[in-house]
């Protein structure tokens, strides 16, 4: 792929993966070839931060965990109200990095 359109895509969707795995992200977007350009631009990647106002606000209903997409998680937390509090107080640390890595899932088809 063309590196301008790599370095184009690297740096407005950044704040969407881990730095640690940007790097590994623009090498495979330069092997790839062009016909997976159309379908990477897009992508709905999901804002870390939106996740993080989310599961402060509601995260004892598991509607954080219900917006990246573990339907599993947030049905225990729905169902548990949230570990009793102690879940829902513990995702507020692993929201972002948890829809990091569903972000990086969601890209991976198309970085091969």
């Amino acid at each position: 792929m063309d590196q301008q359109k790599v370095d184009m895509f690297i740096m407005s969707n950044a704040k969407f993966f881990e730095s640690h795995h940007l790097h590994a992200i623009r090498e495979r977007l330069l092997e790839t070839d062009d016909s997976n350009w159309v379908m990477l631009s897009t992508l709905e990647l999901k804002d870390p931060t939106t996740s993080l106002i989310v599961s402060i606000l509601a995260g004892s209903l598991g509607i954080d965990r219900f917006l990246i997409g573990d339907t599993g998680l947030g049905v225990g937390k729905l169902l548990t109200c949230g570990g009793f509090g102690i879940w829902a107080i513990v995702d507020w640390f692993l929201i972002q990095s948890a829809t990091k890595e569903k972000n990086l899932q969601k890209i991976q088809p198309y970085l091969f």
